[in-house]
């Protein structure tokens, strides 16, 4: 195991997320497209031990909190999980992690309240995640947009894609 595979593994543990868990495709879609030297991950919701890591719009911490909303930490834990699947993905796509060039882009899709501006901070949880198991070539251009609703009402989804090196 590399030393990228073995801190994706010491991620999943500390998220207490299995590495064998099953990341199966929620519709008529490829979790991951490779084309050529890109890898394209499809939008990964924050699933962990068959339930959401964080449920409903994530809202300001000067609001008064309302049921089914979700605070700045669930959603930035959120990011870490839905990076941690992406990575998972890629990995069992190349066969380790160890091809990666680089994380090029990542989209975070934060399901928040209107009032809600805290965006990247939980964007950078999983921008954190991809530096730890990564390192530099983890740190991506990336984009973070709040949105009305998310699938299985979702506080977060993280998209992104990779480059890798590999024969063709």
């Amino acid at each position: 195991m590399t030393t990228r595979d073995q801190r994706l593994a010491q991620a999943a543990q500390a998220l207490d997320c299995p590495m064998d868990v099953e990341i199966a495709p929620g519709g008529s879609y490829r979790p991951v497209v490779r084309d050529e030297r890109m890898l394209y991950v499809s939008g990964q919701l924050p699933r962990l031990n068959g339930a959401m890591a964080s449920l409903g719009p994530v809202a300001p911490a000067s609001a008064t909190p309302a049921a089914g909303t979700a605070t700045l930490e669930q959603a930035r834990r959120a990011a870490r999980v839905s990076a941690l699947r992406s990575l998972m993905l890629v990995q069992r796509t190349l066969g380790s992690l160890e091809p990666v060039q680089r994380i090029c882009r990542m989209t975070v899709y934060v399901h928040c309240t209107s009032d809600f501006t805290q965006h990247s901070e939980v964007a950078d949880g999983a921008s954190e995640l991809l530096v730890e198991v990564l390192g530099d070539i983890g740190l991506p251009a990336r984009s973070a947009i709040g949105v009305a609703q998310l699938p299985k009402n979702a506080s977060v989804e993280v998209e992104l894609t990779a480059s890798a090196h590999f024969a063709l």
